[in-house]
């Protein structure tokens, strides 16, 4: 019997309740329409698609932000929140949520938000560059820069199986040459792409 606390990692789908397909959106609360449209319309670019009333409650307003690929961040807002800094996730919160960012403009990415006032922290996480900032609201938004590219139908196997060559070669995290064995185990040709070098970084914000 496996261990409950030491699951198996793998690609092969699970036998499952549901068995979901792919994201289709992720919610957070917002705050004010003008804050929210100008951080992820504004800043981060993601098309505003959708603005109606909120279904279930009344009070607020949803908008509706297509990030690029078709999935959707959604938020609640309402004129009667103000923006804050004060985000402390707790246990079943959303930690962070993450976009692809084009490879070849991360320094410009990380210049241009400074430039607009927003903090930036840059760490290579081993399979991926990123670079981390924060909404109007603290929520940390992580903006991740493949180093290779993947195509995304062999992403979940590419990973499992550097996670794979990972543990068998005694290391702690996943790094480049473990994603670069993995693609030479399962014969994909991805082209590995010129990044800036960065400290790996255990932790964003302290």
């Amino acid at each position: 019997m496996s261990d409950p606390t030491d699951p198996p990692v793998g690609a092969d789908r699970p036998d499952s309740v549901v068995g979901v397909e792919g994201t289709d959106h992720v919610t957070i609360e917002g705050t004010s329409v003008e804050d929210t449209v100008e951080f992820y319309r504004d800043i981060l670019g993601m098309a505003l698609v959708l603005r109606q009333p909120n279904l279930d409650r009344s009070e607020l307003t949803h908008l509706y932000f297509d990030t690029g690929d078709g999935r959707l961040l959604t938020a609640f807002v309402s004129e009667e929140r103000e923006s804050t800094d004060d985000h402390d996730p707790d246990r079943g919160d959303v930690h962070h949520v993450a976009y692809r960012i084009d490879h070849r403009r991360v320094a410009e990415i990380r210049d241009d938000l400074r430039e607009a006032g927003y903090p930036v922290d840059e760490y290579d996480r081993g399979a991926f560059h990123a670079l981390y900032t924060e909404d109007n609201n603290g929520l940390t938004v992580e903006l991740v820069a493949d180093k290779f590219a993947i195509p995304d139908d062999r992403r979940g196997e590419v990973l499992a199986r550097a996670h794979a060559r990972r543990v068998d070669d005694g290391a702690e995290f996943v790094a480049s040459k473990h994603v670069r064995a993995a693609l030479d185990d399962l014969g994909i040709d991805a082209e590995e792409r010129d990044l800036d070098t960065a400290a790996a970084g255990r932790d964003y914000g302290g």
